[in-house]
């Protein structure tokens, strides 16, 4: 990766007028902005169809995109919608999401529009759908099925269906996509339009010489068409029970760890399957993305493996991945791809051996240099060219609300090692990460806005009630462009 720099920013963060962020007009004006201000790079988090909590790292799918995000103004140029049917009475907050009421406005237009498309004549649009259908049926179909079995069993993850088609008896998976035949379809045409939306978005982006950082977590939700669909790969019992569940020891975030409940790969069988299911999840990803980040790549390597029945990540162990065979695969399928891999938390040499070998940049932040009680490989003097510094990423305090917070000695540290400017503490940590030798520098865009911690993203292990934050459009100025291409030139990023 070339000397670059950009901004991270999910897309459900945008202004708008219809409460949550879209692939519309303003996502194509924060294009521009980037533009304006020098950056190459744009970083999102995963695109999935989020389920309870929000949380863009717990999807129905690895693969199917969210449809809260799709743009209903581009639904209207289509035919697909009236603008009389928008609701431009609703008032919805602006500087955050409520899931709720977006959810339900929302998915009744979108019925709207399968209805209108349903009855539309043209032979066009109904073409690409087709083909759009039959390119991606390999994920498609199961997730169509899964998102229709859901909404029939009103919710409930799948391990509360019907016995039947819970174990995806024959009998059962025709009855079930005989009833339920319009739904899936549905579900398939909200995919059709999502991936219409994001590439044009994508295309977009890159005629303006700016790439997409995707970033793809490393386990899938087991409230998933993935878990439903393909049991086999995860460690279930019998009945489909997960024997083991997904999370990370106790560490910076958390004293007792996090237990994430995600399901744990049957490695043994992937690796008997030449791999497969990783190498089609990973090209899926470089069809939306240019560059794509490993969340938890550490897990490659060896992961914490905690039993199902534990109520904290305290009891786990490790157990070593095949990592190396997988990536391996990988790359002998589809090539050399530029991949970032997030080698935070307990990160043990093999992991690093691993990265190293395919010559992923790994991640660097900020936040984490400037702790006076110890030495850390944080400091920007470690660095070397082949990584990805960050003044923070969307699991950290924003860095106004981090400094806020950190103790006197810290700040003494931080005056020594480098030109802070306590009333301005972002900008100071911007410039310095822009000033390092790594290849990439990102920053968060409530870094570039000076936002406290009230516009935080996340906060791991703690209960729902994060991702919502959403900046308002007229913080984002031409100042901040212009002060941000200042640097971007004097460090040689542009």
């Amino acid at each position: 990766m070339e000397r670059s720099s950009g901004i991270l920013l999910h897309i459900t963060s945008l202004p708008g007028k219809y409460g949550i962020g879209t692939m519309g007009k303003q996502a194509r004006s924060f294009v521009d902005f980037l533009v304006a201000a020098g950056q190459k790079l744009w970083q999102i988090l995963p695109l999935g169809h989020t389920g309870y909590g929000d949380s863009p790292y717990q999807c129905f799918s690895a693969f199917a995109g969210n449809p809260l995000i799709i743009d209903l103004d581009k639904l209207c140029e289509q035919g697909l919608l009236l603008t009389e049917e928008l609701p431009v009475n609703e008032i919805f907050p602006d500087d955050r999401v409520d899931y709720g009421k977006v959810f339900q406005y929302k998915y009744a237009l979108l019925g709207k529009a399968y209805q209108r498309f349903n009855a539309s004549k043209d032979k066009t649009m109904k073409q690409e759908f087709e083909s759009f259908c039959i390119s991606n049926a390999g994920w498609l179909d199961d997730y169509a099925f899964f998102m229709a079995l859901k909404i029939h069993h009103d919710g409930k993850s799948w391990t509360e269906w019907d016995k039947q088609i819970k174990l995806r008896r024959k009998d059962a998976l025709e009855r079930y996509r005989e009833h339920l035949s319009d739904e899936i379809n549905f579900y398939r045409f909200l995919q059709f339009l999502f991936y219409q939306q994001w590439l044009e978005l994508k295309a977009y982006a890159n005629s303006n010489n700016i790439e997409v950082i995707g970033d793809l977590p490393l386990y899938v939700a087991f409230d998933s068409a993935d878990a439903w669909a393909n049991p086999e790969i995860f460690d279930f019992d019998k009945t489909l029970n997960p024997r083991t569940v997904a999370g990370v020891p106790p560490d910076y975030f958390s004293e007792t760890g996090q237990l994430w409940g995600n399901p744990i790969y049957d490695w043994s069988y992937l690796e008997s399957r030449g791999f497969q299911w990783w190498i089609d999840r990973i090209k899926g990803n470089f069809l939306l993305y240019d560059i794509l980040r490993i969340d938890h790549f550490r897990g490659l390597a060896a992961y914490w493996s905690v039993p199902a029945d534990e109520k904290t990540a305290i009891k786990g162990k490790w157990i070593e991945a095949p990592g190396e065979a997988m990536l391996r695969a990988v790359y002998g399928a589809l090539g050399e791809k530029p991949i970032i891999a997030e080698n935070l938390g307990v990160i043990t040499p093999d992991v690093e051996e691993m990265r190293e070998k395919f010559r992923m940049p790994g991640m660097k932040i900020l936040q984490f240099a400037f702790d006076s009680a110890e030495e850390n490989e944080f400091i920007p003097h470690s660095y070397d060219k082949n990584s990805v510094v960050y003044t923070g990423t969307h699991d950290n305090n924003t860095t106004v609300g981090w400094f806020k917070h950190s103790p006197q000695e810290d700040k003494e540290l931080m005056h020594d090692y480098f030109c802070l400017d306590e009333k301005d503490p972002a900008w100071s940590f911007i410039r310095l990460a822009w000033s390092t030798v790594s290849n990439v520098a990102i920053a968060p865009l409530q870094d570039i806005l000076r936002l406290g911690e009230e516009a935080r993203m996340n906060f791991p292990g703690k209960a729902p009630g994060y991702w919502t934050w959403r900046y308002q459009d007229h913080k984002l100025t031409r100042k901040h462009a212009e002060d941000l291409l200042k640097i971007t030139k004097v460090y040689g990023r542009a």
